[in-house]
Formats: C-alpha cells, structure tokens, sequence
C-alpha cells in the first residue's frame, strides 16, 4: 500500500511557509475520500453513517466562508470524468482554491473556528490529499 496523506508534514509546512506571503497563491487540491466519514466518538456526526463526500462537502462550505472576507475564494472545480494517466480511482475530488495571499490562507488554518468548527468534517472525510502551492 502506498503512502497515505491527511495533513502536512512539519517539513513542508515550513518549506511552504518560508514561501512569499505578500503574493497571490492558487492551493490544487486533490481528495481521496473514505467511503464512511470516521467522527470521533462524542462528535455530533459520530454514528451518523456520513459518507466521506459528505463529510468533505461541510468541510468545503465551512472554509469557503472563513476565507471569503479576505477575497479568496474557488478558482477552478469540474466534476471527474476518467482518469488518462494514471491509476483510475486514486483520487475522487479535484480543485484550485484561490487567495490574494499567504497570509489569508494561515489566517484560515489559525482561526479557532477553523479547528473546532470545520477541520474536524475534513479529518473524519479524508482518505487521502494532496495540496499542492503555486504561484498565483
């Protein structure tokens, strides 16, 4: 079985943190989602029989609003139709998000809102990820 990613390592958050933070970035997203979204016990969706999209799809709406005030906001998103290269299946989801800066993307991931209000549906969603930084 190949190597499973939730979150960033400590490496690349650095590395991605070291980055310019005055400059727009665009975040490419791509999700694995599991097939039952896994809530901790005492989670108000534990038990629920969530699926993962599900779950991913509270997620989304929960970040989406956090950042839309700083103007960041989705660039890009399109239903999958198959893959060309590359295993079919590996990934279920696919999008850009785009913020004018760096700093509107820390300032999600710093909001207290963010850890008890949104994370929690994207931890119990995800399967796998892959969020990669480009310049903007």
């Amino acid at each position: 079985m190949s190597t499973v990613y939730i979150d960033p390592s400590r490496e690349n958050f650095e590395r991605f943190k070291a980055l310019p933070r005055d400059t727009p970035i665009h975040m490419l997203n791509l999700i694995k989602f599991r097939d039952i979204a896994d809530y901790p016990e005492g989670h108000a969706n534990h038990g629920k029989g969530l699926t993962g999209a599900e779950a991913y799809a509270m997620y989304r709406a929960g970040f989406q609003a956090l950042v839309a005030d700083a103007n960041a906001g989705m660039v890009w998103e399109a239903p999958m139709e198959c893959v060309v290269t590359g295993p079919e299946g590996e990934w279920d989801e696919a999008f850009v998000m785009g913020y004018p800066n760096a700093g509107a993307f820390f300032a999600m991931v710093k909001d207290p809102a963010y850890a008890r209000d949104v994370l929690p549906h994207r931890t119990a969603a995800v399967a796998d990820s892959r969020l990669i930084r480009f310049r903007g």
